[in-house]
């Protein structure tokens, strides 16, 4: 586990670089806000979480299922996790920040990340029409 990090995952940077490259500027990690988000685009109050599909539980996901050994120990974890996601969501919302969740699996293969995140991109941009003209350079 000791290899396992929670920062700069191969996922996270390539979600970043490819923000940068579409002239969208962002923090990494910000401690002002709850569950110190992976990504946050202040300038349109988002938060951005590239989970990990093993770590937080994610549904129908054959990355997502516990190991057969420990199943107990495994299966509280993620619960925790997930819980605490919920949380973090309601605080975000709470504070008036909306929340985008990118799952390892969108990312995992070249096919699958060419179509998530022009389609992350788009989600952002869509929200914010006024910054297209500011922000964007389109693909």
């Amino acid at each position: 586990m000791a290899a396992v990090h929670s920062k700069d995952t191969s996922t996270e940077l390539l979600v970043r670089r490819f923000l940068w490259s579409h002239g969208i500027r962002y923090r990494v990690y910000p401690a002002y806000l709850p569950g110190k988000p992976d990504i946050v685009i202040s300038r349109f109050k988002l938060a951005i979480f590239v989970n990990g599909c093993f770590w937080h539980g994610h549904e129908n996901c054959p990355r997502g299922r516990p190991p057969k050994s420990r199943v107990s120990y495994w299966k509280s974890k993620i619960e925790t996790n997930k819980e605490r996601d919920r949380l973090v969501e309601q605080k975000l919302k709470a504070k008036g920040w909306r929340q985008l969740v990118i799952w390892e699996c969108e990312l995992r293969t070249q096919k699958a990340a060419s179509i998530t995140l022009p389609r992350i991109l788009h989600t952002i941009l869509s929200t914010y029409p006024d910054t297209l003209s500011e922000a964007s350079h389109e693909p």
